[in-house]
């Protein structure tokens, strides 16, 4: 019997270490004899990448609409192309940002209409839902810390933006409990790992 594919996505505020957990948890899944496919967003292999690079490099003024509408390109493109040929093969995708950082971001931070910004994703995804979504929680101070003093275009948009997206993803995160699970990025590496792995053990691998 062909295994299941599955969408699993990764989210917070940069320096949260959700990154390094994605990568912890492919280890995992690929040991337990499952293929995994690994993106992000924004920047997917290909045109995905050349977007990534004006969404956080441009050097110039980006109006929050045209902001917004880059993620979107870049995640139609990543869902078509990427995303879901592979669930269809039966992997497990894993992807370091996805739906939640647009209205986390575009829609707490900058203050973009949020009901407006979930028709267009799913306009973007063409219907697409993750099976489950991480949110690794920090506070901003910690999480500025952890970036450094080299941030790009978004890193460096303030703290006060970035407490309006603290706060929005734990309002996404009370609003949809079932898909999203919020953990505290504030514990060790190997904590955290064990708590992704036993939440994807109970509510994905069964």
């Amino acid at each position: 019997m062909a295994k299941k594919g599955l969408f699993i996505t990764f989210e917070g505020a940069d320096g949260c270490g959700k990154t390094t957990q994605l990568k912890l948890l492919a280890q995992y899944l690929e040991q337990k004899g499952r293929e995994i496919l690994i993106t992000r967003e924004p920047g997917g292999k290909g045109l995905g990448e050349k977007v990534r690079e004006i969404l956080l490099n441009y050097d110039g003024d980006v109006s929050p609409r045209c902001e917004e509408f880059l993620f979107l390109a870049d995640r139609a493109q990543n869902i078509d192309i990427i995303v879901n040929p592979a669930i269809k093969s039966g992997k497990i995708v894993l992807c370091d940002r996805h739906t939640d950082s647009t209205i986390a971001y575009q829609g707490y931070g900058r203050g973009l209409d949020i009901d407006r910004i979930k028709n267009l994703n799913n306009m973007a995804t063409n219907g697409r839902i993750p099976d489950l979504t991480f949110i690794f929680d920090i506070d901003t101070k910690t999480s500025m810390q952890r970036v450094g003093k080299e941030k790009d275009r978004m890193e460096s948009a303030g703290i006060e933006f970035h407490n309006r997206v603290r706060q929005g993803y734990l309002e996404i995160a009370k609003q949809e409990p079932n898909r999203v699970k919020v953990l505290d990025a504030t514990k060790s590496i190997e904590e955290i790992h064990k708590k992704v792995v036993e939440i994807v053990n109970f509510h994905i691998i069964g």
